[in-house]
């Protein structure tokens, strides 16, 4: 499969412009080159919410994919509809093809596909990097089944791919990523290719010329401590990151019920400043003001999905405290000051440490919208579990 740098060059000398890298930074690793993700990819999976419960189905679905549009997710910048494990049968046809489940896909998978298609959006698949998926029911994986399963998929019109790492036999995790990697290739059909091998093998030291995203941590759930420690692990890691190749801390909780607003605003804000995918995992038809008012701000959003594709980093960390930085294309820098103690604590930095310019520099708050001067600190009262984050410029 043919790969190039993409811009990981360009994204390098960001990087140490930024304080990301050092100056010695080793030469960037080769992106894999389907052209897809050049900022992190934004849509819908349905795992956090339905699992493999009886809703998740054909209508559901395109429940979905309606609401995406409806709602003006779509518009924000939400393209995926993505469907997780328990799509297919238990067993493969008597030519070994992968068959969808009757009951909840009566009319097929390229059905499903054909409406999201209808709707604008792009359609998602998920099968499992071994000889089953994750589910204890047991659905197919595609170990030994890459070539046909990929083939089987781009005919469905499938446009992303989430693999998973369960029942993999202890094979070498780089050679199957990189078997179906050569399969989603070989069908010619541009594929978005998601790895989900919960950073057990350090993916983010070889994947980027194999995945778009690979993810570094295990599940996420909807509670306050499980985000706070993905953030923890998931923040180091920005100098693996870039256009085309994302590190992935796993699907949004925002609106499943688990978390505050406040505590969902820390989530949504802190995955935009690492450069995440944003996939949300709540059940957007029946959302509240509030959470569509998190998902749709588009400040925030346009945060993760800058073209200049840096994974922001901490410059403070301390007491529970926090300052993440994360340089913008257009000059701009993105400050979050962030809470993780159960007290509202004063979160205070510089321009300078930040790396802004001196001068007197206007602070916009992404969230109350408003504008402030500044020509040193940059400061502010910030609540329990809550995210203040300021856009420099």
């Amino acid at each position: 499969m043919r790969r190039t740098v993409l811009t990981a060059l360009a994204a390098v000398v960001a990087l140490v412009g930024s304080g990301v890298l050092g100056a010695t930074a080793a030469t960037p690793a080769l992106a894999l080159d389907n052209g897809l993700a050049l900022t992190p990819q934004m849509g819908f999976n349905n795992w956090n919410l339905t699992q493999c419960g009886s809703q998740f189905n054909e209508a559901f679905v395109e429940g979905i994919a309606d609401t995406l549009v409806s709602t003006g997710l779509k518009d924000a910048g939400y393209q995926y509809v993505n469907l997780d494990d328990c799509w297919a049968q238990s067993s493969r046809d008597s030519k070994g093809n992968l068959v969808p489940d009757k009951k909840r896909f009566p009319h097929g998978i390229k059905a499903v596909a054909d409406y999201v298609h209808s709707k604008g959006l792009k359609f998602g698949l998920y099968t499992s990097a071994g000889t089953k998926t994750c589910n204890k029911a047991g659905f197919p994986g595609a170990l030994g089944h890459e070539k046909q399963d990929a083939a089987l998929w781009a005919s469905w019109g499938v446009d992303y791919l989430k693999y998973d790492n369960c029942n993999n036999q202890g094979q070498d995790a780089k050679k199957r990523y990189t078997a179906m990697r050569d399969a989603l290739a070989a069908t010619g059909r541009p594929i978005l290719y998601s790895i989900c091998e919960w950073g057990q093998n350090q993916p983010w030291t070889w994947a980027a010329p194999v995945g778009n995203s690979w993810r570094t941590t295990g599940d996420i759930n909807d509670s306050y401590s499980k985000m706070l420690s993905i953030y923890k692990a998931n923040i180091k890691l920005g100098k693996y990151a870039g256009p085309g190749h994302w590190n992935d801390p796993d699907m949004l909780e925002v609106g499943n019920g688990g978390m505050s607003d406040t505590e969902y605003r820390s989530h949504f804000t802190l995955w935009a400043m690492m450069a995440a995918p944003l996939l949300i995992g709540s059940d957007i038809r029946k959302a509240s003001a509030a959470t569509l008012t998190i998902l749709r701000n588009a400040d925030v959003i346009a945060l993760d999905q800058d073209a200049k594709g840096v994974q922001g980093n901490e410059i403070s960390s301390s007491d529970g405290l926090h300052v993440i930085r994360k340089p913008l294309a257009n000059g701009d820098t993105a400050v979050a000051l962030f809470n993780e103690t159960g007290k509202t604590a004063k979160i205070s930095t510089t321009l300078s440490a930040v790396g802004v310019s001196s001068g007197t520099h206007t602070l916009t708050d992404l969230w109350s919208k408003a504008k402030s001067t500044s020509s040193g600190t940059i400061s502010a009262s910030v609540p329990a579990h809550g995210t203040v984050v300021y856009r420099v410029h």
